[in-house]
Parts: C-alpha cells; sequence; structure tokens
C-alpha cells in the first residue's frame, strides 16, 4: 500500500509505553473517535439496571441462552461492517441468510445431501449473491442501497420457491443443530480458554517483535501483557458461569459448558479482525472507506475491494442462515426478513461508521450485546415487541447521531 494512502488514527501505532498509549487513546477520543466506548458504557449500565430489575436476567440459565440469542445478529453484524467500512449499504444480508438456510434445509431434508456437502451448497449461494451485488455495485455503478433494496424484496420471493407450498421445512440433521443447541464439555471449554489467550498473546508478541525489527512503533510488551490480562480476566469469568450447572433438573437432563456457537464467533472475531487489521487488503478496505479519490490515485483497485467485501459479507450472511436454521430447527417464509435491521443497529451501535472508514470487528460483538441485552432483559420484564423495538430504535438513532457528530468534529468543521 502507497504512503499516500491515509489509514485510521487507530490503526497506526502507538507510543511506546502504557502512558503514551494512554495519551494517544484520549487524543483520540477527545478528536471525536471514540470508537465502541459508548456502547462498551452502554452495556454495562442495562446489565446492571436489568439485574437490579430481574434476578433471573444474570443466571448462568439466562447468561447461555444470550449467546445463543445473539449469534446470529452477531455474525450478520461481522459482515455487514465490512460493507460498512466502504460506506455503502447491504439491505440484501438478512434475506441471503433465510435463502442459505433454506438451501440448506432442502438439501438436507429433500435432496438427501450430508450436512457438509448442505453446508456447502448454502455457503456457495451466499458467495454468488455477494458476487453478483458486487459487479453491479463496482462495475455498472448502480448504488448498493439499489441494488441491495431489490434484492431484498426479491429473495423473498426466491425464498418461497424453494422451500415450496409447504411453507416450511424442518432441520433434522444432528450436526447442524448442535451448533446452536449442544455444549462442549467443560474440559474443553477450558482448553478453548487457553488456546485463545495464550494465542492472542504470542501473535501480539510476534507482530510487535516483527514491527521493532523493521524500524517500525511498536506497543510496549507491557500493553500487550495488560491487554491479554484484561481478556484473560473476561473470558474466565464467562468460560466459569457457562461451566456451572444450568439445569432446574441435573440428574435427569445435565446442562452445563460452554455453548459450541460461543468458539465458533470467537474464531470467526479472530479470522476478521487479522483480515482487516493485519492484511493489505484490511489496509485497502479502510483507505477507499476513508478517500475513494485518495485510494485510487494510490493505485488500489476500488472496484476489486468493492467486489470483495460484497462477497465477503453475504458468504457471512449465509453461515448466519445455517447458524439461525441450527436454531429455529426449521425454516419459513419470513427467515432473515427482519434480521438485517438488528445487525446493521449492532454495527453502528458498537461503533462502525455509516459514512466509512471507520469500525472494528469487534463492534458487531458489543453491540450485539447491546441490542441483545435489550431484547433479552425486556423481554423478561414483560415488555411487548413494540416496546422493545422502539427501544433498540433509539438506541441506533443515538448512536447514528453521536457518529455523525464525531465525524464533524473530526473533520474540524463542528459549529
Amino acid at each position: 500500500m502507497s504512503a499516500d494512502v491515509e489509514v485510521p488514527q487507530y490503526m497506526k501505532s502507538k507510543g511506546s509505553g502504557v502512558a503514551e498509549s494512554w495519551k494517544a487513546y484520549r487524543i483520540k477520543v477527545r478528536s471525536g473517535d471514540m470508537g465502541s466506548l459508548p456502547a462498551v458504557i452502554g452495556l454495562v449500565v442495562l446489565v446492571a439496571l436489568f439485574s437490579l430489575a430481574n434476578p433471573v436476567f444474570f443466571t448462568s440459565l439466562n447468561f447461555a441462552n444470550f449467546f445463543t440469542q445473539a449469534a446470529v445478529v452477531m455474525i450478520l453484524a461481522m459482515g455487514l461492517i465490512f460493507v460498512l467500512l466502504l460506506g455503502e449499504i447491504d439491505l440484501s444480508a438478512g434475506v441471503t441468510s433465510g435463502v442459505a438456510g433454506a438451501l440448506l434445509a432442502v438439501s438436507l431434508s429433500r435432496w438427501g445431501f450430508a450436512w457438509p456437502i448442505a453446508i456447502a451448497v448454502a455457503m456457495l449461494a451466499g458467495i454468488a449473491i455477494g458476487l453478483f451485488i458486487g459487479i453491479l455495485v463496482a462495475k455498472i455503478g448502480i448504488p448498493s442501497f439499489v441494488v441491495t433494496l431489490a434484492l431484498f424484496l426479491a429473495f423473498q420471493g426466491l425464498i418461497l420457491v424453494i422451500i415450496g407450498e409447504g411453507g416450511n421445512v424442518r432441520v433434522t440433521d444432528g450436526v447442524i443443530l448442535a451448533i446452536e443447541n449442544k455444549n462442549l464439555p467443560i474440559w474443553l471449554g477450558w482448553v478453548f480458554y487457553a488456546v485463545i489467550i495464550i494465542g492472542y498473546f504470542l501473535f501480539s508478541y510476534v507482530g510487535r517483535s516483527r514491527r521493532l525489527a523493521r524500524g517500525f512503533a511498536a506497543n510496549a510488551l507491557s500493553m500487550i501483557v495488560i491487554k491479554t490480562a484484561v481478556m484473560a480476566v473476561i473470558g474466565f469469568a464467562i468460560v466459569w458461569a457457562l461451566s456451572l450447572e444450568r439445569s432446574v433438573n441435573p440428574e435427569l437432563n445435565p446442562l452445563s459448558g460452554v455453548p459450541i456457537i460461543v468458539p465458533i464467533i470467537a474464531v470467526l472475531t479472530l479470522v476478521f479482525g487479522f483480515v482487516l487489521n493485519r492484511t493489505t487488503f484490511g489496509r485497502h478496505v479502510y483507505a477507499v472507506g476513508g478517500n475513494v479519490e485518495a485510494a485510487r490515485r494510490a493505485g488500489i483497485s476500488v472496484s476489486r475491494i468493492r467486489i470483495i467485501v460484497f462477497t465477503i459479507c453475504s458468504g457471512t450472511a449465509a453461515f448466519a442462515g445455517i447458524v439461525f436454521a441450527s436454531r429455529a430447527a426449521s425454516v419459513d417464509p419470513n427467515a432473515g426478513k427482519f434480521i438485517v435491521l438488528n445487525a446493521i443497529a449492532a454495527a453502528v451501535i458498537g461503533g462502525t461508521s455509516l459514512f466509512g472508514g471507520r469500525g472494528r470487528i469487534h463492534d458487531a460483538l458489543i453491540g450485539g450485546a447491546v441490542v441483545a441485552v435489550i431484547d433479552n432483559g425486556m423481554g423478561l420484564l414483560g415488555y411487548s415487541a413494540g416496546v422493545k423495538l422502539m427501544i433498540t430504535g433509539s438506541v441506533l438513532m443515538l448512536a447514528a447521531g453521536a457518529d455523525a457528530l464525531s465525524r464533524k468534529r473530526s473533520q474540524g468543521v463542528m459549529r
């Protein structure tokens, strides 16, 4: 990547020590780039309020349910972040997940495919859809809003065609159902936790060593240790809580262990985070989202980046459709119809800018957690679906407003 391409401030190297890193972070926040900070504060406040309002909210059973409820939104939001980083939108991501889920269900129940082939069919469909969208947007020049809105409508009909007259296709394959409905053995949950923490530290340490060897500035070793320690504490609390027995009748139906979907989401986060933060492609995505013309002059193929990004988004949506089919154990004509709105809300609430060029993969986790906490907590308090939608919409409006104001402030045009 050319040195002329401007990258986000948070992608540049921090100072050499903890004090310098803290100073750089404060400068970033004061300049208007607050990242996920508002969402994290909001999440802590919401968890505290719902825990006080209803003791059931903070039980191990509800804690485990929270992960399975939030999984589809988080995964779909990860894919949408790639598109939002370019300042584009994909309104069809939700129904793309529905198409993939329908193909999965039909492949298993009617065509008699084994689960690996059924998953491959669903994923290939998502990738093909993303490639189609990317070509229409990048090569023909149709605005992404128009393309994906048209497909949002068309794919609802496609789902009906795939499912057929029955209106509902059940998913009975044990492997598919296990994705959202089974747990890891307790020992394996702790092994996974150790691998993630040790792997994160080693990856960060090696990356720091390589930067220093090339003469670049790098985070202090103490900062890597602090970040690893924070991750270790949070991860330990999560694995410990999920390892508790949470069945009301453990003798007949024992229920403990980390849900299988948790390590799947963790792996997706690490892979996508690596792609955006550690690869040339990721730097090009930020560059195109920050300034298209500057990126083009720097020799970046803007059309290629757009096509790849939409392909990633729809491919991720297809995987979200598989997860949704696993949770519901069936696929119906409304599959994915409304979930895209929650996924976009999750990404924006988590800190990803609607204007492009700013956002990180973990925004999907934080924003998805906020959306899920609102839905879960208000459900326990007996509020209707209408009230929950109103609250979620209000939170999204606040996040979008904060994003617009921070953008003006960072550009120095605040009046």
